[in-house]
């Protein structure tokens, strides 16, 4: 028994003196284990590398929340992969990012996460015009800046954002009904088929504005369906059998974007007709798979519509912070490309 003991008083002591050392060591290692710096000049670190005493919100980084709309086209990732390159390639800045797979709800969801982890800036591809009041006055309560990048919101909510960043979409629809016009002819009769965008949104609300306002005199020029494909090519070519279904008697499809125009294409040739020929196609957007189209002859022509937005959102953002006044409008650059000058521009297409 007095062995037992006294075994037992040594394992004891032995434990206690592990404990104690235990207790000193933490200290001298903090920068390794997330604990203090004492015994160390230099700052702890966090995972990503920055100084933990710069580690705000975003360790010493402008944290950009970015509210994507979802994968709808090639020109939606496109736009996703410009924004991302441009963000995650600088170290100046952290990305915070949110697809919302179409959906608004999953987007205002998004905004007011992006303001409780109290980031520095929010940029926001608005799915549909409308109901974004409440959610962007508490950014702005929260002194966030808000960026709308490619799509906007109901007039009247100026004050809610501080820039958009993109395209003149009712100069888009009218650059599409100019090529229309001079290519087949003012006198010619023409039936049309519009493919509009997703139900509210800016810029198929805006594309079809501005193609109708500029053919509204030209009574020759009839546009003889109009229905949404919601900005994809399933459902553009859903949307084009259905109504070759009821008629063949047309000579232009107006799709507000080349993924609708691409779907339509299929639909075409499914129904024995030549697209291209038979049919004109025009699209909007500019994407690299409109230009193959082109090249192929089964599509005339693209309204160029630049989706590469991630340079001119982050120059927004280091402008808004250095305190400099930022135009309410920063339009990116466009054009418009059909025949030869179309295939002479693919092999550089980057989208």
């Amino acid at each position: 028994m007095r062995r037992k003991r006294g075994l037992w008083l040594t394992l004891v002591g032995m434990l206690a003196f592990s404990l104690m050392a235990g207790c000193s060591n933490s200290g001298n290692n903090g920068g390794n284990n997330g604990g203090g710096n004492e015994g160390s000049d230099k700052p702890a670190q966090t995972t990503n590398g920055t100084n933990a005493a710069e580690a705000g919100s975003g360790g010493g980084k402008l944290v950009v929340g970015f509210a994507q709309i979802g994968q709808e086209s090639g020109w939606r990732d496109a736009e996703t992969a410009s924004i991302k390159e441009t963000f995650e390639s600088d170290s100046n800045f952290e990305l915070k990012f949110s697809d919302a797979q179409g959906k608004q709800e999953n987007q205002i969801k998004a905004i007011r996460t992006f303001i409780a982890q109290k980031v520095d800036a929010i940029g926001l591809a608005p799915v549909v015009e409308s109901g974004w009041e409440t959610v962007l006055k508490e950014a702005k309560d929260a002194g966030i800046p808000v960026f709308l990048l490619d799509r906007g919101i109901t007039k009247g909510n100026e004050d809610l954002y501080t820039s958009f960043i993109g395209s003149d979409f009712i100069l888009e629809g009218q650059n599409a009904a100019k090529w229309m016009v001079e290519e087949l002819g003012a006198d010619a009769k023409v039936n049309i088929v519009q493919l509009e965008g997703t139900v509210g949104a800016s810029a198929a609300n805006d594309r079809k504005k501005g193609f109708e306002d500029a053919i509204k005199d030209k009574a020759n020029y009839k546009i003889v369906y109009s229905q949404t494909g919601d900005f994809t090519r399933a459902k553009g070519k859903e949307v084009m059998e259905a109504y070759l279904k009821q008629s063949k008697d047309i000579q232009v499809v107006y799709a507000h974007n080349d993924d609708m125009a691409l779907g339509a294409i299929q639909a075409i040739e499914e129904a024995g007709l030549k697209p291209g020929t038979d049919i004109k196609i025009i699209g909007v957007d500019g994407v690299k798979a409109a230009f193959e189209a082109i090249a192929a002859g089964k599509m005339n022509v693209t309204v160029e519509c630049n989706p590469l937005l991630g340079p001119q959102l982050k120059q927004a953002i280091l402008d808004q912070k250095a305190g400099k006044t930022l135009d309410k409008w920063i339009k990116s650059e466009e054009d418009v490309y059909a025949g030869q000058k179309a295939i002479d521009a693919l092999p550089n297409r980057k989208y």
